[in-house]
């Protein structure tokens, strides 16, 4: 990354092991957040309720966070969200969804919220009436729309924040992504090299 990790204080090595229990790995993304763990804390909270008070499906946030980092070339994003697209979704699918592509496994529903991420991220001026009636008319409420295209804006912001400043994605997170997922990949930041 392009900016030094923090001194170790009690906060960052408490935020810095939470991180490895949560992961079973040192995730590169917290040597980062770790200069500003409440910051981290404040923002996972925010994402944490508005998940909790959605109806949204977990396949929903992931075809979510997917289509929107992909969108971005955001890799690190891509390979950590692609895990969970992976087990809600199976891997063509997923792999379809970062690369923007399609895929028989995908559902409509899917189609319009990947579609609709990557109009936000291309330029939310640009989205219409008509994006909305089609997001309505795969099955989405308004508060739904409300809340993902919430959801994608965070994902922006967490997405801007650690692709600005270097931050390289974990050979960890590939390894644990089918083949067909890592490929589709083809944009970002490499990854870290595997230690030995």
């Amino acid at each position: 990354m392009f900016i030094n990790a923090p001194e170790h204080t009690d906060a960052t090595r408490e935020f810095l092991g939470n991180v490895e229990k949560s992961e079973g790995f040192l995730m590169n993304f917290a040597r980062a957040w770790a200069w500003r763990p409440d910051v981290f804390a404040a923002f996972a909270g925010l994402r944490q309720g508005l998940s909790e008070g959605s109806t949204l499906t977990p396949r929903d946030q992931a075809v979510m966070v997917c289509a929107t980092a992909g969108g971005i070339g955001d890799a690190y994003c891509c390979l950590a969200w692609g895990r969970k697209l992976n087990a809600e979704a199976g891997a063509s699918a997923a792999a379809a969804v970062i690369g923007g592509d399609d895929d028989d496994t995908l559902t409509t529903r899917d189609r319009v919220l990947a579609n609709w991420a990557r109009k936000v991220v291309k330029d939310p001026n640009a989205t219409t009436a008509s994006d909305v009636d089609e997001l309505r008319a795969a099955g989405f409420n308004d508060r739904e729309i409300f809340e993902l295209t919430a959801f994608i804006g965070f994902r922006l912001a967490m997405s801007t924040i650690n692709d600005a400043l270097g931050l390289n994605p974990d050979w960890e997170l590939a390894e644990q992504l089918p083949a067909s997922v890592r490929d589709a990949i083809d944009f970002g930041r490499p990854l870290t090299s595997r230690p030995g």
